[in-house]
């Protein structure tokens, strides 16, 4: 069931966000609706508690700041599956 919200925003920030809602073929309504969904999950992820066998082996490994986990992986899937 939708229920209508009224919000007062900056009239720039309302024409930014309908230019950006526009070019994702969006509706502004659509994307305030997207972006609460993303809060509300983010808030879930934040509540939950990471046990202690987790704690304990997070950080181990160290990267260089320059790695790419996107790159190195798709060579090893290209390679994998050669």
């Amino acid at each position: 069931m939708n229920v209508k919200l009224t919000l007062n925003l900056n009239k720039d920030i309302i024409e930014r966000a309908k230019l950006y809602a526009r070019d994702k073929n969006q509706s502004l309504s659509a994307l305030v609706q997207n972006y609460f969904i993303f809060l509300a999950e983010k808030n879930q992820v934040d509540d939950i508690e990471i046990s202690s066998n987790v704690k304990e082996i997070s950080g181990i490994i160290n990267l260089d700041n320059d790695f790419n986990l996107k790159k190195e992986y798709g060579s090893y899937i290209l390679e994998k599956y050669k």
